[in-house]
């Protein structure tokens, strides 16, 4: 690989990361790809893997990291907004209720688009807000498909347990009853990008006294309609 930039340890970094686009690779692999030194080539790849840039197969052969995907599918972002509007106000008029499209960022969830209800009572989520992780059925679909060590450090803390999220992945959907804020219930889907991983979760919330305490046996269906509308998007844009 052409070293170009002039800054040794990124030129470096990058030659790794393009050596493991071809499939997995040992550490003798790389340093054969690569031509650096085997303690340069190994510190470089452990370094990568603690950014989560690189991971390990079950040989613990070096592969691509899961953080790669993370940031094709940040990349990604515009064209998930611009077919959210549609998307959201649909799901809000079938509903009758409020409408939010979600992104994990670190340890919170950040709300990037939304179609709240005209009138009445509302559970008004602005653009714009971040959420905790540890409450909510959209911080439960984005946390549900996770790799089990993130998984495991997202559950420390949180108003759901293991048991629920094994529910969450096996249905599809999530749902809440005053987890994040007493009297709201929700309802989420996943939204996942061209590698099939979980990067946004679409919502409808509302008071208990509307979507009643089941509020899953009411509108999963819709929600999770709405999350393969917008997966299709992302797919074919």
């Amino acid at each position: 690989m052409d070293i170009t930039s002039g800054v040794g340890v990124l030129d470096k970094a990058t030659s790794i990361l393009g050596t493991l686009e071809a499939g997995p690779t040992t550490l003798a692999g790389l340093v054969a790809a690569t031509g650096l030194a085997r303690p340069t080539a190994h510190r470089l790849a452990v370094a990568l893997e603690h950014h989560r840039l690189v991971s390990r197969d079950l040989q613990g052969r070096f592969v691509l990291g899961p953080r790669l995907a993370e940031l094709s599918a940040a990349a990604g972002e515009d064209r998930l907004l611009a077919a959210a509007g549609s998307v959201l106000t649909h799901l809000r008029d079938v509903t009758g209720e409020s409408a939010q499209l979600y992104r994990r960022q670190g340890e919170v969830r950040i709300c990037v688009a939304a179609a709240e209800r005209l009138s009445g009572l509302r559970d008004t989520v602005p653009v714009g807000v971040t959420l905790p992780m540890k409450a909510g059925s959209a911080a439960q679909i984005l946390l549900a498909w996770e790799e089990p060590e993130r998984l495991h450090r997202g559950l420390q803390g949180a108003r759901f347990t293991a048991t629920a999220l094994s529910g969450v992945r096996r249905r599809g959907w999530a749902q809440s009853v005053g987890e994040r804020e007493p009297g709201v219930v929700s309802v989420s889907a996943p939204v996942r990008g061209p590698s099939n991983r979980v990067v946004a979760a679409v919502s409808v919330s509302g008071p208990v006294e509307r979507l009643s305490r089941h509020p899953g046996a009411h509108v999963s269906q819709v929600v999770v309609e709405a999350g393969h509308r917008l997966t299709e998007a992302l797919r074919h844009s």
